[in-house]
């Protein structure tokens, strides 16, 4: 990361846009402020960014397309800022590719706390291509392949050896859905039998470990007829 800190603030209301620059430049940090999706991608693709606060509810585009948008290209953390506090747009947020939400009415000094958290996270993982390589960061989820350790929010998760490697897989292969023959030759190295149910099993186990609310994974999504997706 560069010697400077660069914020992207994207922020339809001029006030709370210009409430976080204050904040952010007492901390000696750079920032630039985009009032609309259009105008945050622009600024994206002339800049270098450390790290994105983004409204949910801006015009036109929302927050949750742009995230998605982001995450196609760029690994940068992404806190989101949303007038409401509904789980489910905490969980949409997370699931776009978030690595953080804070619901307004929001602390200054909270969202700071949080800048500050996220970029430690992000220069400790992401010093160089190699240590780039031997991490994974999806959202909140975070693998180590080099260690075989995993995190969510920073808390230490234990999966055992083939709960890791089923997940490092699909990790390696994000956005591809994978069928569960796939995923138990590539694991167990050995020929599929239908009537298995394996995977499953330990699809569940991991959900079980990394999800907030297991039975509505926002990681490991199942494809009906198909297999499953991180």
């Amino acid at each position: 990361m560069r010697l400077e800190t660069k914020i992207l603030i994207v922020e339809d209301d001029k006030e709370i846009r210009d409430l976080i620059a204050v904040y952010l430049d007492n901390e000696g940090m750079i920032t630039e402020k985009a009032e609309n999706a259009i105008i945050a991608l622009q600024l994206l693709d002339k800049q270098d960014f450390d790290l994105i606060i983004l409204d949910i509810m801006l015009p036109e585009m929302d927050g949750i397309e742009v995230c998605m948008k982001i995450r196609k290209e760029r690994h940068l953390p992404i806190i989101m800022l949303s007038a409401k506090s509904e789980d489910m747009d905490k969980i949409q947020g997370l699931a776009a590719g978030a690595d953080d939400y804070l619901a307004k009415p929001f602390n200054p000094l909270e969202l700071i706390a949080r800048v500050k958290s996220q970029l430690r996270r992000y220069k400790k993982y992401n010093t160089d291509k190699d240590r780039n390589a031997q991490v994974i960061e999806i959202g909140s989820l975070t693998i180590n392949t080099d260690t075989r350790q995993v995190w969510i929010s920073q808390q230490d998760i234990r999966l055992t050896p083939k709960e890791f490697d089923i997940l490092e897989l699909l990790a390696r292969n994000k956005g591809i859905v994978l069928s569960v023959e796939k995923i138990y030759e590539s694991v167990w190295k050995e020929n599929y039998f239908k009537s298995d149910n394996t995977v499953m099993v330990h699809i569940t186990n991991i959900r079980e470990k990394i999800e907030e609310i297991p039975k509505q994974p926002i990681y490991i999504k199942t494809v009906w007829g198909v297999g499953y997706t991180l």
